[in-house]
């Protein structure tokens, strides 16, 4: 191959938000190339469940999804506590407010689904700038290249990033893992149900969710120091308290690390060049979510780049990133700002607030998790 070869879009990452923004461009006519250093299908640490809003913006087809035996729970409700105390139990209704998935299967199916070119396995080894155009791995001209790549996207780093330094990062361990029928048939965990614990210094929370025989536990926090040792405490704790079996609670967890919203001030364009999904920092910060933003920023990066007419120039991307702040509210803090803590005061207001239903249902799962309060994008 050589550096003649040409296409539209080279887009840096396979998860939901390059999927989506891969779809959304071929389905427009445009030639698009996704590279991504892992072959799919592949895990990504996450507890792994979409709500409607995700399901409406992907325009996913849940039967169509279900097929070939892939994992949708429909969940149904939630049970919240503070670490240490007991879980109070909400119920939505009958309607499914979510559905659990697995990300392997989840990321993989929309990836095959998006119509562009696929190069998975292959890392992004060099991007260099040639008049208007990139050269990509030294084989590959576009005038577009899409940052897609996690928080340590290579393009995100390109633009001026400086990854895992001055940012104020959340880290996240957690494992999934396959009961055996005995195990399931034992297991206290309700597949409608997903368990939330929060810290009891409110930096994070840890969660335990069923996906049929397969269960999903974790934890995530802002900044990662001594995060195994939160979890091996709250493992420790699952399995006195009856919810873990002491072998499933031995299973060897994944790390992961992403940025809050309000905490990232990385780059969202340049000159032929966007980011999207958590490359561009974009996980709620009250829940660490970030399928949603992930596959809006995506929907809304198309939306720019369609209306550019091939002028990839800065100032024609520039409506992106206003599209981002008025969608997810205007970046305020910088990103080496250590995220404040709370006081006793609010860990004594926290702790009495979580002891009730309202607070549990209305604020901590309809608003934190669920985003109810805000009206979902179109495919």
């Amino acid at each position: 191959m050589s550096a003649t070869e040409r296409c539209d879009a080279v887009i840096v990452g396979g998860g939901p938000a390059g999927s989506t923004l891969a779809r959304a461009l071929v389905r427009a006519g445009a030639s698009v190339t996704v590279l991504d250093k892992r072959t799919f299908p592949r895990d990504k640490t996450c507890a792994g469940w979409i709500t409607p809003a995700v399901i409406g913006g992907l325009g996913l087809d849940l039967e169509e999804y279900r097929r070939r035996g892939r994992v949708l729970q429909p969940i149904h409700g939630f049970r919240v506590a503070r670490m240490g105390a007991a879980p109070l139990h909400n119920d939505h209704g009958p309607a499914p407010v979510s559905y659990a998935i697995r990300r392997c299967e989840f990321d993989h199916f929309l990836l095959a689904r998006s119509g562009a070119e696929l190069r998975t396995g292959t890392p992004l080894e060099s991007l260099a700038r040639d008049g208007r155009d990139w050269i990509v791995n030294g084989t590959l001209r576009t005038p577009l290249v899409i940052g897609a790549g996690g928080h340590f996207c290579p393009v995100a780093r390109a633009l001026g990033a400086d990854l895992g330094r001055s940012e104020a990062v959340v880290g996240a361990q957690e494992f999934e893992v396959l009961m055996t029928p005995q195990q399931a048939e034992r297991s206290p965990v309700r597949g409608d149900t997903p368990q939330l614990y929060f810290c009891a210094d409110l930096a994070g929370y840890a969660w335990v969710v069923r996906k049929g025989d397969w269960l999903n536990v974790g934890i995530g926090r802002r900044g990662p120091r001594e995060l195994a040792g939160h979890l091996e405490r709250f493992l420790a704790a699952m399995v006195r308290d009856g919810v873990l079996e002491p072998d499933l609670a031995r299973a060897r967890p994944n790390g992961h690390a992403y940025l809050l919203y309000p905490d990232a001030a990385r780059p969202l364009a340049a000159d032929g060049a966007l980011l999207v999904g958590d490359a561009a920092g974009l996980a709620y910060p009250e829940s660490g979510e970030g399928i949603r933003p992930a596959v809006e920023s995506a929907l809304l990066a198309a939306t720019t780049i369609l209306a550019c007419s091939g002028n990839y120039a800065n100032g024609a991307l520039a409506p992106y990133a206003e599209a981002v702040a008025q969608r997810f509210g205007v970046r305020k803090k910088p990103a080496d700002a250590p995220a404040p803590r709370s006081g006793a005061l609010e860990q004594f207001a926290a702790a009495l607030l979580m002891r009730t239903r309202w607070f549990t249902r209305e604020i901590v799962t309809r608003r934190w998790f669920l985003h109810e309060h805000v009206a979902p994008l179109a495919a």
